[in-house]
């Protein structure tokens, strides 16, 4: 069964949470449409730095296979190798720039698919949020300084030994 993380956006400005309909599930796993169609992918994803990483990446592997004198079959096998790359670790790359974006990870879940996967964690999210009661901040002690009375002494006794010398 393929696992999912799930990922809440930054509040908006006068909010407190985020809305629950803003979550972003990712899959975890391999992904095709990316290793077929990676810039497409990349840039229907938004993913505006790892799609110029993949542009320079397979810049820089077509000029080395061109500066070592590859066939174009070596070529191909380049292009490849970082298409396979991109579908294995898309889910990777979607979840750091998330991240980068300040998105905070809730969780993980496991599903058939993504609608049920979602179910699934909306309904322990929301079970979680009904069992644990409301953070009420405790009441601020004043901060008291403790008084020595007098010069320190021989008797004093630091640590756990019940007499000084013990």
């Amino acid at each position: 069964m393929p696992t999912y993380t799930v990922h809440a956006p930054p509040p908006k400005a006068g909010e407190t949470t985020s809305d629950p309909q803003r979550f972003v599930v990712v899959r975890d796993g391999f992904h095709f449409w990316a290793f077929l169609f990676g810039p497409l992918w990349l840039l229907f994803r938004r993913l505006w730095l790892v799609l110029f990483g993949y542009v320079v990446v397979n810049a820089l592997v077509g000029v080395l296979l061109y500066a070592a004198g590859a066939s174009g079959g070596f070529k191909f096998l380049g292009s490849l190798v970082v298409a396979l790359l991109l579908g294995l670790e898309a889910a990777s790359l979607r979840r750091w720039t998330l991240t980068r974006r300040r998105w905070q990870t809730l969780g993980f879940v496991i599903g058939d698919d993504q609608e049920s996967a979602e179910r699934r964690f909306f309904t322990e999210w929301a079970e979680r949020a009904r069992r644990t009661p409301p953070v009420t901040p405790a009441p601020e002690a004043p901060y008291a300084t403790p008084l020595r009375r007098g010069p320190p002494s021989s008797s004093d006794v630091i640590g756990l030994f019940p007499e000084p010398g013990g």
